[in-house]
Parts: structure tokens; C-alpha cells; sequence
């Protein structure tokens, strides 16, 4: 994780790792088997850049990009719910499934797409006859200019192509919930620099922003 929302993601698997540990019973089975599903961004979801985009082609412009050179991971709403029913079938318990997201594309000319196919032109700079500028206002802080690739060589296939399996370190659930007491504690006190810090407890491979 590179940043709070990142660090949020990977504390709420651990969540779910603890929850499933305490599922076993005697046998050593799970009573109730958790999994999860980590991928990248579902084009047309409320997180997603394209609704945004599209917005602003109606405005009339500009586009804002955070950097030129930003490429993120995408795939349909329709495959992304697929994959995550499919890998439930495909859970014994405590599974991290990870979904090949294919290739990566570049925001910039994922913008330049939407504008033609809107049936505008890029406006390139302000003395040309285009109809929508792309404006770059800078990365914001920990925000990631490539996203790393959810597939490497950790990473163990499945009998399903687009869908593999990782295996996460985790922590004994009652130390994990001993901490989220404490977090809760901080986030009601609005202390926001003991939250961060908790959080980076419990999630040690997020390397704060300075």
C-alpha cells in the first residue's frame, strides 16, 4: 500500500484472515469458509474515472489529469463480477484471490478516446481549433503513478485462467482486534496522527507519506 485508502484495503483483508481462523473448529475445518478478491478498477463504477470523464466532455472541458504518464488496470463491470462469483467456487477457506486484469492503459489516452468517440477533438493548446483540453495538475500525495501488477511470481494459478491465488502473511485475530480497539479510539478522539500511526502498526508494509 502507498497510501491510507491502500493500507484500509489490506487491514480490512486481515480482518477477513482472522475471521476465517477463527472459523476452524477441532477437525481443523472451516465452519464458515472467507475469502477475497483483490483487482484493479471496474470501468463505469463510482470510483472509476470514466463517469468523471464523461462529465466533464459534457461540461464542455477541460479534462484533468494528475499526470500524463498515469496507466491503471481496468475491466468491465460485467467480467469483475463474474471473476468474484467464479472464485468463490474455487475457495477452501482464507483464499486471496487475485484477477488478471490484462493490460494496463494509459489514463491520458483512455481520455483522448472518450473525447473522439463523443465526436470532439482534442484541444492541444489554446490557439487550436479543438474542442476539449486535457488539463495535468499533478500527482497528489502517495498516489501512484503505476500500478503494480496484482499477478507476480508468488503467485499461484488456478483451474481458472484469469483468476490466481496469493498467499498473505496474517496476525493471531485476538492481537488484530486488540488493535482496531485502539484505532477506533484514536478515530473517535479525531487524533489523526495516532490513527496513522496504529494503522501502520498493523499494516507494516504501507510506507507512510511524508
Amino acid at each position: 500500500p502507498t497510501n491510507v485508502m491502500g493500507a484500509s484495503k489490506r487491514l480490512s483483508e486481515m480482518i477477513i484472515q482472522a475471521c476465517s481462523k477463527e472459523s476452524l473448529d477441532e477437525n481443523n475445518s472451516f465452519k464458515t469458509v472467507f475469502a477475497m478478491v483483490r483487482f484493479g478498477n471496474v470501468l463505469g463504477s463510482s470510483g472509476s474515472v470514466v463517469p468523471l470523464f464523461s462529465r466533464q466532455i459534457e461540461n464542455g472541458g477541460p479534462i484533468t489529469l494528475t499526470h500524463p504518464e498515469v496507466i491503471r488496470y481496468f475491466m468491465t463491470l460485467t467480467e469483475a463480477a463474474q471473476l468474484v462469483i467464479q472464485s468463490m467456487t474455487l475457495s477452501e477457506g482464507e483464499d486471496l484471490f487475485l484477477l488478471d486484469m490484462g493490460k494496463p492503459v494509459k489514463i491520458k489516452d483512455l481520455a483522448e478516446q472518450m473525447i473522439k468517440l463523443s465526436g470532439l477533438k482534442v484541444k492541444k493548446t489554446k490557439e487550436d481549433d479543438g474542442d476539449i483540453e486535457i488539463v495535468t495538475k499533478g500527482l497528489r500525495p502517495g498516489e501512484k503513478l503505476f500500478e503494480e501488477l496484482l499477478i507476480d511470481a508468488h503467485s499461484v494459478s488456478t483451474k481458472h485462467p484469469l483468476i490466481y491465488k496469493a498467499k498473505e502473511k496474517s496476525i493471531p485475530s485476538q492481537k488484530l482486534w486488540d488493535q482496531l480497539q485502539k484505532l477506533e479510539k484514536y478515530i473517535d478522539l479525531y487524533d489523526i496522527e495516532k490513527s496513522l500511526q496504529v494503522l501502520q502498526e498493523i499494516v507494516p508494509d504501507w510506507k507512510r507519506y511524508k
